[in-house]
């Protein structure tokens, strides 16, 4: 049997990382003894765990300390970091570590370095002159650039529970319990989003269609005027729906005012489109005048940041939307780098691929009324989220009236 001792720090309890910590040792058929332990016997007084596991194989315990090391256990005598140099543009060594979106340490000249602009899935490269750690994405990886490898000297800090504070965006409550009222928790979004603009922080909307097909798309214009959006990301078909509505009255080609269809309404979005692509970009649709209201024009008025990544399916597309993938990434990235707070609006691509880029310390929220768009974001990683299955139009309805009380 091959052995290592590991430690456990922070409320390792109550947050239920030591549970997990054993589930885990016991699913791949490694066993472990508890060496020592200390209860924090206060809110605020960590607890603490060391004990020692043993896997069948060298190359078992290998890998079960790599998963045990992103739950957040560290190994007695870490050493430092591993690296390997790249050696051909866009191409990482074959062992190389794949980073969580959790804060992430790596032992650098026997200090722990954060890495900068964490996210999930890409590598950490390292300059030990600094020295330094940071996140890169697989494309954008440089011959020369020394790139973490294997498990070595690296340092996970899961989320804790925090006991506090009791909002919805305390760890552990992030699934919306049936027994809690929607309203309860949209005060909680509500108060964190007031919060984040009076210290000047970044709120980012992510956007799907059917915001404007609900007619929700008044609450997000009013929400930019109030001074609550900073950055948006949606695709072509929001932002040509939401022109269709500002032209014609419709969305889909039916009457945002009647709920009836319209006649040649099929045409309608594809009519706004044109329009815009006649005028040559968004910006010029707003400012001559021909898109007077909504969410692209109040976007526009107010110098919110627009990212519109596009796809197979598109009409058109607008102008303004980017059909290179690698550079909508980037630019996604960019733009949501800093962000304290995301909320994902009936939109299950463009949220799973927001969620992707985001720490996990960014207070995240998902609306739909599918439960699977709701529950799928946890699937793919992006497990801090707030889940609410409701109507768009009604979370933001009553969202615009609780900041309206500030």
């Amino acid at each position: 049997m091959a052995s290592q001792e590991i430690e456990l720090h922070g409320h390792i309890i109550d947050s239920l990382i030591l549970p997990r910590i054993w589930d885990t040792i016991m699913r791949q058929g490694a066993t472990f003894q508890v060496r020592e332990m200390r209860v924090g016997q206060s809110a605020n007084e960590p607890s603490y765990a060391r004990m020692t596991i043993a896997a069948p194989t060298s190359d078992a315990l290998a890998a079960l300390l790599g998963d045990l090391e992103r739950l957040g256990a560290e190994v007695v005598g870490t050493s430092e970091a591993r690296t390997e140099p790249v050696t051909q543009p866009g191409v990482l060594p074959d062992d190389f570590y794949a980073t969580t979106n959790l804060p992430t340490e790596v032992r650098i000249n026997d200090t722990w370095v954060p890495v900068e602009d964490i996210e999930m899935d890409v590598a950490i490269v390292i300059d030990r002159a600094q020295p330094r750690a940071w996140c890169v994405p697989m494309h954008q990886v440089q011959p020369g650039q020394e790139v973490v490898v294997g498990n070595d000297g690296i340092r996970v800090h899961p989320l804790e529970r925090t006991r506090a504070t009791e909002d919805v965006f305390s760890f552990m409550q992030n699934s919306v319990s049936s027994e809690r009222s929607k309203g309860l928790i949209i005060q909680d979004i509500a108060r964190e989003m007031r919060a984040t603009r009076q210290r000047g922080g970044k709120i980012v909307f992510v956007l799907g269609p059917a915001v404007v097909h609900t007619g929700a798309r008044r609450f997000v214009a009013e929400l930019i005027r109030m001074g609550y959006v900073q950055v948006i990301f949606g695709g072509n078909a929001v932002a040509a729906h939401d022109c269709e509505a500002a032209l014609f009255g419709t969305s889909l080609g039916v009457d945002l005012q009647t709920g009836d269809p319209v006649q040649d309404g099929h045409r309608n979005h594809l009519r706004a489109i044109n329009t815009v692509r006649r005028l040559g970009s968004l910006r010029a649709a707003v400012e001559s005048g021909t898109v007077r209201e909504g969410i692209i024009a109040e976007a526009i008025r107010h110098n919110v940041e627009l990212v519109l990544a596009g796809s197979v399916r598109d009409d058109g597309p607008i102008p303004d939307v980017i059909t290179d993938m690698i550079q909508a990434q980037e630019r996604m990235r960019e733009a949501a780098r800093g962000a304290q707070v995301v909320l994902m609006l009936a939109s299950m691509l463009h949220a799973i691929a927001t969620g992707n880029l985001l720490p996990a310390t960014v207070h995240t929220v998902v609306v739909d009324i599918n439960p699977a768009v709701v529950t799928k974001l946890a699937d793919r990683g992006t497990t801090q989220a707030v889940g609410l299955v409701t109507d768009t139009e009604l979370f933001l309805r009553e969202l615009v009236e609780d900041l309206k009380t500030d």
